[in-house]
């Protein structure tokens, strides 16, 4: 769920940030809607892994053990 709220926050602010500074700056900027979905995707698997791969390491652990070494 992290990720998908942060893929799409990173999508608005990249969208919105591309036009702000098309309005304010001086040279123009042009959206590349292929971009979108791939940036969303590199986000959506940083999440996955980052999330996916400690868990399953933290649930191979013995609650004993992992909490006597905290």
């Amino acid at each position: 769920m992290l990720s998908l709220i942060g893929g799409l926050m990173g999508v608005a602010a990249g969208v919105g940030g591309s036009y702000l500074f098309n309005e304010l700056g001086t040279m123009r900027t042009e959206l590349v809607t292929e971009s979108i979905p791939l940036a969303f995707g590199a986000a959506a698997v940083v999440g996955i892994f980052f999330g996916y791969y400690p868990a399953t390491q933290a649930a191979q652990l013995d609650p004993i053990e992992a909490l006597r070494r905290e």
